[in-house]
């Protein structure tokens, strides 16, 4: 399997009318994960390559991720509900 070497950004939700999706993987702000708190949403892009938007300092990432330290922080409160389990009673 190919390693993942795409950049990931978090952004203030305040910056989502600033991306030009043209220079992103996303392709709108419809296919944005965005926090359950509404505040922030994660872009990505080709390593290598930095979007203009960033680069002239348009906008700020309140983070710059590898993909390992994005999976880490989608998995938390601030971004995935917990998963209530059904727990069976055996009779």
């Amino acid at each position: 399997m190919k390693a993942n070497t795409k950049t990931y950004a978090i952004i203030s939700f305040l910056d989502l009318e600033l991306i030009d999706f043209s220079q992103i993987d996303e392709t709108s702000k419809n296919t944005i994960r965005i926090s359950l708190d509404n505040s922030q949403f994660v872009i990505k892009w080709q390593e290598g390559y930095e979007p203009t938007f960033i680069t002239d300092g348009s906008v700020i990432p309140l983070q710059v991720l590898t993909h390992a330290e994005c999976l880490e922080l989608m998995s938390t409160d601030k971004w995935s509900e917990p998963l209530e389990l059904e727990v069976k009673e055996k009779k």
